[in-house]
């Protein structure tokens, strides 16, 4: 187990348009001064989020996949964040864990936003996604998701906790940003893990302002890093060691329940 360096891209968004949104991250990413290993982009980088699937969406083989994959490997880097995907005529908010030498992780975001009409237009996902680096093992999840802990529940397990760091990809609105914040930490706390929450500033394509509120946060709940309505690229390094010492001092990850999901 080693350390693991993060960076993470709070940022306004071209409303619907993926070109203009994957040049302005590209520029963003090779501007990087340090060496990090994952870097991290918002809910639906490349459109927004839109409900307009049917004008959006990509496939998997799309402009936007290539785009992570040739970024991924030119930097050396772990990229992901969430991209609208059809399949076969269905659309999913698919968050993409795209690997420096082309291989793929997804993950289809559970939890659908009723209240913005979300679940009328995508489909949810019925698996999470685990993966692993440098020893580490990250549950990547995605915004509205954070609402509901039991998705994100460490499954007790007789070699320790499921995962070490928990990643929300978001475009969560500033009038429920106390939300956003609590919740992040209580994930931490309750998960006795590392939680990093990147979120988008800005006004979207509905007037709706995002105040950003990323967040790294360790597993006692302190934040580490936080700033709001400001775009900004942070990079963070995670000691797997403090995580260690946190875990073995207090336990209360044995005394979880057992319990099993049915999506």
């Amino acid at each position: 187990m080693s350390d693991l360096t993060i960076t993470g891209i709070q940022t306004l968004l071209h409303w619907e348009d993926p070109s203009a949104n994957r040049k302005m991250f590209e520029e963003k990413i090779h501007s990087i001064p340090d060496k990090t290993e994952i870097v991290i982009l918002p809910e639906t980088f490349s459109t927004g989020f839109s409900m307009k699937p049917k004008e959006l969406t990509e496939t998997m083989e799309g402009e936007t996949i290539k785009w992570m994959k040739q970024v991924a490997a030119e930097k050396k880097i772990i990229l992901t964040g969430s991209v609208i995907i059809n399949e076969n005529e269905n659309y999913f908010n698919r968050l993409i864990w795209m690997l420096p030498n082309g291989q793929i992780g997804i993950y289809d975001k559970r939890h659908l936003f009723g209240y913005a009409g979300e679940d009328n237009e995508f489909i949810p996902g019925t698996k999470r996604l685990i993966a692993s680096v440098k020893g580490w093992k990250i549950n990547l999840l995605v915004c509205y998701d954070l609402r509901f802990p039991v998705w994100a529940r460490q499954q007790v397990q007789d070699d320790g906790p499921e995962y070490d760091l928990l990643i929300y990809v978001a475009n969560w609105p500033e009038r429920r940003n106390h939300a956003w914040k609590t919740l992040l930490q209580a994930r931490a706390i309750e998960n006795q893990c590392y939680v990093v929450g990147v979120n988008r500033v800005g006004y979207d394509g509905n007037k709706i302002y995002h105040s950003g509120d990323s967040m790294v946060i360790d597993p006692m709940g302190e934040v580490l890093y936080t700033k709001a309505n400001e775009e900004d690229i942070f990079t963070v390094t995670l000691h797997k060691e403090k995580l260690d010492e946190i875990r073995a001092k207090l336990p209360f990850w044995k005394d979880g329940d057992n319990f099993m999901i049915q999506p």
